[in-house]
């Protein structure tokens, strides 16, 4: 196999990773929508309230997690190390903590659900029913 045919095909295996899509989910009591605006103000602790006036608490999937890397780089426009620097300052000046990390799609779907007031992101293809999409960035 030529080097082009191994390009070629690399890129075929890669074409769904790079086509996965990412949707922010929300509490079953929560708003039914939100705006990437108000999203990214609550991940960068612009904010701290939902569109109907819930108190937010935002998750966040591990760096390195390729979801993580696509909901920033659609809402935040920040990378893992823009993030880590944000919240390196954000937390010595005591201006606010991070968005809890949870450790995968299914336990931000638990914590979102236990949680009134909160919001996570996960790939689509992780939603089910016991959760709602209330963005698709």
């Amino acid at each position: 196999m030529n080097k082009q045919s191994l390009i070629i095909l690399a890129s075929l295996l890669l074409s769904p990773l790079a086509m996965a899509e990412v949707v922010v989910i929300g509490h079953p009591a929560g708003p039914d929508s939100i705006s990437s605006n108000q999203v990214r103000d609550i991940y960068l602790n612009r904010s701290q309230q939902l569109p109907d006036g819930q108190k937010a608490r935002a998750f966040e999937l591990p760096e390195g997690n390729s979801a993580r890397s696509e909901f920033h780089d659609k809402v935040t426009g920040r990378n893992d190390a823009q993030l880590k620097a944000f919240w390196s300052q954000q937390v010595f000046t005591g201006r606010g903590q991070p968005p809890e990390e949870q450790g995968n799609a299914a336990a931000i779907k638990a914590r979102v659900l236990s949680t009134p007031g909160s919001i996570g992101y996960l790939d689509a293809a992780d939603v089910d029913a016991t959760v709602k999409v209330i963005l698709t960035p």
